[in-house]
């Protein structure tokens, strides 16, 4: 899977990079290091953000499903004759 970002992700990412190294680090970046840092992390960090967007989603619509179920239980009427004691 490819992950991939529009310009307008891309630059703003690549200034944030750049900002992060010279106000925490002291270190002044171009554009070239700060966009090679941004693809780096893009394909090392991207596949681990991914599946876990898709675990939350998961549990996420495996709650819903749980409280439908409850829902569609709660509307279930006796049938049958009733059993005498």
């Amino acid at each position: 899977m490819t992950h991939t970002l529009s310009k307008e992700e891309r630059e703003y990412l690549v200034d944030r990079v750049k900002e992060y190294f010279e106000l925490e680090r002291g270190e002044v970046l171009g554009d070239l290091a700060a966009d090679q840092i941004v693809q780096m992390m893009v394909e090392e960090l991207g596949p681990f953000m991914y599946n876990k967007a898709i675990a939350d989603a998961r549990q996420m619509v495996e709650q819903k499903v749980m409280n439908m179920d409850e829902d569609l239980l709660s509307l279930e009427r006796p049938a049958g004759r009733p059993k005498r004691r």
